[in-house]
C-alpha cells in the first residue's frame, strides 16, 4: 500500500509500514532523491524566518539541511549526532524518543558547535516532524547552548504535529490505520 503525495512540486509514492496493528505511517525518505530534496529545501526557505544557523538531528535531516546551506549561500550548519564522536569536546547530551525508533536514544551536540549557537538565532530543521520528541530533544539542546530557537521547518508535518502553529512546514502527512485508511 501506498500514500501518494505532492511536495515541493515533486510527485512522490510513500510505502505505508506499520507502527502497531492499529497504525501505519507513510515512509518519506530523501535520502537519494535529489529532486525532491533540492526541491524541497527551495520551498523551506521561501518561509524560513530569519536566522544565523541551522541544525538538524542525524540522520535523515542531513541532506535536507546540506541542500539548504547550499541554496542559501551558508557554509556552515550544525548538526546534532546520535553518538559522541572522539574529535567532539565538551559535549551536551539529551534523551530523545521518537515514533520511528524503538528505544530511547540520545542526542548529542560538539562544544565547538555549541559555542557557535550562543546568542544566535537557530533554525531547526528536519524532514519530518510527527510526535515532536526529535524536535523538543534540539530545542533543548539549542537552549543548553545559549542559541534562540528562530523558527521549527519540517518538510512534512504528520499527525498531530498538523495542529501545532509553532511549526513551518510544506505538506501534511496523514497517518493510517491498519488497512491503509486515512484517521
Amino acid at each position: 500500500m501506498y500514500h501518494t503525495m505532492t511536495i515541493a512540486g515533486v510527485k512522490r509514492d510513500l510505502p505505508l509500514c506499520p507502527v502497531t496493528d492499529e497504525l501505519q505511517i507513510a515512509a518519506f525518505v530523501i535520502f537519494g532523491d535529489v529532486e525532491l530534496t533540492c526541491a524541497s529545501a527551495r520551498a523551506l526557505l521561501e518561509k524560513a524566518p530569519e536566522f544565523d544557523y541551522m541544525i538538524t538531528a542525524e540522520a535523515k535531516g542531513i541532506p535536507l539541511i546540506h541542500e539548504m546551506a547550499r541554496q542559501s549561500g551558508r557554509n556552515t550548519y550544525i548538526l546534532a549526532r546520535k553518538g559522541p564522536k572522539l574529535y567532539m569536546r565538551d559535549v551536551l547530551d539529551v534523551a530523545v524518543r521518537s515514533i520511528t525508533t524503538a528505544k530511547e536514544q540520545h542526542l548529542y551536540l560538539d562544544g565547538e558547535d555549541a559555542a557557535k549557537m550562543k546568542g544566535k538565532r537557530i533554525l531547526i530543521v528536519d524532514d519530518v516532524i510527527s510526535t515532536g520528541e526529535s524536535l523538543l530533544a534540539i530545542e533543548r539542546l539549542v537552549e543548553a547552548a545559549g542559541g534562540i530557537v528562530a523558527g521549527r521547518m519540517a518538510i512534512l508535518a504528520e499527525g498531530e504535529a498538523q495542529k501545532r502553529d509553532d511549526i513551518i512546514y510544506l505538506e501534511r502527512l496523514p497517518v493510517f490505520d491498519g488497512q491503509g485508511n486515512i484517521l
